[in-house]
């Protein structure tokens, strides 16, 4: 069995129930039907991660059977859990922890708005101030992956490398976010979802207002500097 030092071990005990409570948020904002959707979090000081088990509901996570992997997205033995199969997406997460250090978590859904701009293979344009002060410009499109290896999980960090978004719309699949920590991943997939609608309704009724670049660089910059009670509200 696999042994880790007491700080480790309590950052992965931690982390599991975390995680596990997280799955909720994607519930309770109705971005995930049935067993889609995953969240995973990254070990702090560790090459570690925590992900859903594949197939498993809603109702029946709990941090004892989340599931314990390494960057190489391989399953941790003999830890809880680990007679499970990880998420279908756990290549795509583990690749994005070893090619993004500063990520903390990775959020996939399908939700529904978000989903039908990725179908459509297009960015949402940066049209609201919500947009600017989360995304700093607009939500772009990922190439089409096929699920199970790591492919999903290049065209994540070849689309958001060197792009403010935290979020991106994989082609014919949804939005992956990604954050400091996966609470920070989830809130960018809430945001994501409510802007996809809101960008999708306002073009229904009519054409849409760019926000000028300069304005959104203000917007992003004072709402992740400035807004807030000088804590970090993205975690």
């Amino acid at each position: 069995m696999t042994t880790y030092s007491l700080d480790v071990e309590a950052s992965i005990a931690e982390l599991r129930a975390q995680v596990a409570e997280l799955h909720n948020e994607l519930v309770r904002n109705n971005l995930v039907v049935w067993t889609g959707g995953n969240v995973s979090g990254r070990v702090p000081g560790a090459d570690l991660f925590v992900i859903k088990p594949s197939g498993v509901v809603y109702d029946e996570l709990s941090p004892e059977n989340m599931i314990l992997c390494d960057l190489d997205g391989d399953v941790i033995p003999g830890t809880p859990g680990s007679e499970r199969s990880p998420s279908s997406d756990t290549a795509a997460h583990a690749y994005v922890y070893r090619n993004m250090p500063w990520v903390g978590g990775v959020v996939h859904t399908h939700s529904t708005y978000a989903t039908a701009w990725a179908a459509r293979g297009e960015e949402i344009p940066c049209v609201i101030t919500a947009m600017a002060d989360e995304f700093g410009g607009p939500i772009p499109i990922g190439p089409f992956a096929i699920i199970g290896d790591d492919s999903i999980g290049r065209g994540i960090v070849d689309t958001l490398s060197g792009h403010r978004s935290r979020a991106v719309l994989m082609q014919n699949h949804g939005p992956f976010t990604i954050g400091v920590s996966a609470r920070d991943a989830v809130k960018a997939a809430v945001m994501v979802e409510d802007v996809a609608r809101t960008v999708h309704l306002a073009r229904e009724a009519g054409s849409l207002i760019p926000i000028p670049q300069e304005a959104i660089d203000r917007l992003y910059d004072r709402y992740q500097n400035v807004y807030g009670q000088g804590e970090d509200e993205r975690r």
